[in-house]
């Protein structure tokens, strides 16, 4: 064999060989490893089921959960401070309704201490305060607890002359009232369930509920029903139509201004 062929021969071996070696893959290197970020993590007592509306609460409403620490706010119950949140919050009342998966938190939340519900949920210096109400007077049954209304007292006077016909005055004297409760009752209307309220009852300042105690014996009250967009605006502590001020006089179906004589 001459010289030629030995050095082809030998250069065909060697490219089979590096052939071979790379299809085997030998030759690659694994890629490092990039480095998995670490979440700080905290563990957040939250509502395993919801949680209505001056319910009592169980241990069985409530569970630990993982949340990131920097969404964690400090409002937040979590185990690394208050291990024993669970046994001390069972037995609280919700003032405000919780749902699966809600953070607890302790503002929406009272201890009973042996008081019925509606004192455990009033807020320090208001009070509570029910009045009858029908469908006629009372949003056709569409108002709920928690809702906003204006009361309205209308009331029927005889004429200042004493010969024409009596007069209807209707003035606001509660402005922005939180609804507590409302006693209702299903009422089968052309077949759709309706819910019909008998008496309602109102969150007051005492002087509020003294002014609703007198106008109910003079006349008859309404509640009309405000809109959620004024849930944020602050409760009115006067009534609109003061003394000095003007009411709304309806005679023969025409609503007409009136000052009011001091």
């Amino acid at each position: 064999m001459n010289t030629a062929r030995i050095v082809v021969l030998a250069i065909a071996i060697g490219a089979g060989g590096i052939a071979a070696y790379l299809a085997s893959g030998s030759g690659d290197k694994p890629a490092p490893a990039q480095p998995v970020a670490q979440i700080q993590t905290v563990d957040i007592l939250v509502a395993k089921s919801d949680i209505g509306l001056g319910q009592s609460v169980k241990p069985d409403d409530l569970q630990w959960q993982t949340w990131p620490a920097s969404t964690a706010s400090s409002n937040f119950i979590s185990r690394a401070s208050r291990a024993d949140a669970v046994k001390e919050i069972t037995g609280s009342i919700a003032r405000a309704p919780f749902i699966a998966g809600e953070p607890i938190r302790e503002p929406k939340l009272v201890r009973a201490d042996g008081s019925g519900f509606m004192a455990a949920i009033l807020p320090a210096g208001f009070r509570a305060i029910s009045t009858e109400i029908s469908p006629e007077t009372g949003a056709g049954g569409f108002i709920l607890p928690n809702d906003r209304v204006d009361v309205i007292l209308t009331k029927r006077e005889k004429s200042p002359d004493g010969t024409g016909p009596d007069v209807s005055n209707s003035e606001i004297i509660l402005a922005n009232v939180r609804v507590l409760a409302i006693d209702q009752a299903p009422k089968e209307k052309e077949g759709t369930s309706a819910l019909v309220g008998r008496t309602v009852t109102l969150e007051l300042k005492p002087e509020q509920a003294e002014m609703l105690a007198r106008s109910r014996q003079s006349g008859t009250l309404t509640l009309a029903l405000r809109s959620i967009a004024d849930v944020n605006a602050a409760p009115d502590d006067q009534p609109l139509n003061k003394r000095g001020e003007s009411l709304n006089v309806i005679r023969y179906g025409v609503a007409s201004r009136q000052a009011v004589q001091k």
